[in-house]
């Protein structure tokens, strides 16, 4: 999935160059929710993409930040029912 979003923002880093028809937000956000945040991550680092919007970088963060904490539930061993 990192691989996947890394890609994704790849190409509409490039597309917004070229003025070409860009990837929605909700399609970025819905592929790091679905555990491409790292490569997400990664992607908005190098190619500077992204990390300007305000809003974008907050959902992004509460993405992550949902991620870390069910890992930490996971681990921790925490039973829901």
């Amino acid at each position: 999935m990192s691989a996947l979003a890394f890609v994704m923002y790849w190409m509409d880093k490039r597309r917004a160059a070229h003025n070409e028809w860009r990837i929605s937000e909700r399609a970025l956000h819905t592929i790091e929710l679905l555990g491409g945040w790292p490569g997400a991550w990664i992607a908005q680092r190098m190619f500077r993409h992204k990390w300007r919007k305000t809003r974008f970088v907050v959902v992004f963060w509460l993405i992550v930040a949902l991620h870390a904490l069910g890992w930490t539930l996971w681990f921790a061993g925490v039973k829901t029912r």
